[in-house]
């Protein structure tokens, strides 16, 4: 039977700051700098006054030192606007359906969520397989952070269909990045696992348009590493199954595994990579350890190089 979330654990991030690295715009009042300059809040910097501007915020102390006229300019702080990504294709419900990289994926999902929802910051929830299954509205209210929990509880409750849906987090990432009109927080949960070795290309290229409008972009890179990643099974036959396809296969794990751990290590090699290049935040995870421990983790890296 499915767990229920660990609201205990959930909750232990709740004194937790996720303030954005980079500027980003809301629409309420909160905890993070605009891109935008107002003239409401904390002082900033001085600007030469344009002849036609109001003088409403001309600094008259620093004209009878210097006998030129200069603008106050502040930054106005507003809320952060955060977009869950949450890959729900079947392969996610790999290796065990309550030990499987969604239930982990939720997880932090539900304390990022209840992180942000402390802080007055507005989320949405967006669940996809090849396409978009399921997107909410981005809101900061205590009762829509209790509707994302209980959504997030509903996924852990629905059994994998194997060959239900094929991953297509490229396609995916384009449409939530034509819909989102502000910069936002984008946080990306997938196994990034897609049809065809080439699609990588694609995958990396919807990231790439997500930081070309300026949003900030983390990518929780979620796998059960023993097997996914060092092809770590005893040496005997077995019969594999392509959870998104329902295509089996049997074979030696002895006779391949070499040449597949060449192949995953340059992938995620050539993944981590590009995200450093396009500064996207990789995180890799294996869900065989705790997820406090590896969002607590990042959260406290997060913190020291803001």
């Amino acid at each position: 039977m499915p767990q229920p979330l660990d609201l205990a654990a959930v909750r232990s991030f709740e004194n937790l700051e996720f303030l954005a690295r980079q500027l980003v715009e809301g629409f309420i009042t909160g905890l993070h700098l605009s891109p935008y300059h107002g003239f409401s809040v904390e002082f900033s910097e001085h600007s030469l006054y344009n002849p036609g501007e109001s003088t409403r915020h001309l600094d008259w102390k620093v004209f009878a030192r210097t006998d030129k006229l200069f603008v106050k300019r502040y930054e106005e702080e507003t809320n952060l606007r955060c977009h869950l990504l949450l890959d729900v294709s079947p392969s996610m419900y790999y290796p065990a359906p309550t030990h499987d990289k969604l239930r982990f994926s939720v997880l932090c999902a539900a304390a990022i969520t209840t992180l942000l929802q402390k802080q007055r910051d507005a989320v949405g929830l967006v669940t996809f397989a090849d396409q978009v299954e399921l997107q909410t509205p981005v809101r900061s209210t205590s009762t829509h952070r209790h509707t994302l929990l209980l959504t997030l509880q509903q996924l852990l409750e629905r059994p994998a269909t194997p060959g239900r849906a094929r991953t297509d987090v490229s396609g995916v990432i384009h449409t939530i990045a034509q819909q989102i009109p502000k910069r936002s927080l984008v946080v990306l949960f997938s196994d990034m696992l897609g049809r065809a070795p080439e699609e990588q290309t694609e995958t990396l290229a919807a990231l790439q348009h997500l930081r070309h409008q300026h949003h900030e972009v983390l990518l929780f890179h979620v796998m059960d590493r023993a097997t996914e990643a060092d092809f770590n099974f005893q040496d005997r036959p077995y019969l594999f199954e392509d959870l998104e396809t329902g295509q089996t296969v049997k074979l030696q794990p002895s006779q391949i595994r070499e040449q597949y751990q060449t192949t995953m290590r340059q992938y995620e090699h050539e993944l981590a990579l590009r995200c450093g290049q396009y500064k996207i935040d990789f995180v890799p995870v294996d869900i065989r350890e705790p997820f406090d421990k590896v969002l607590y983790a990042y959260l406290v890296k997060r913190g020291k190089v803001r």
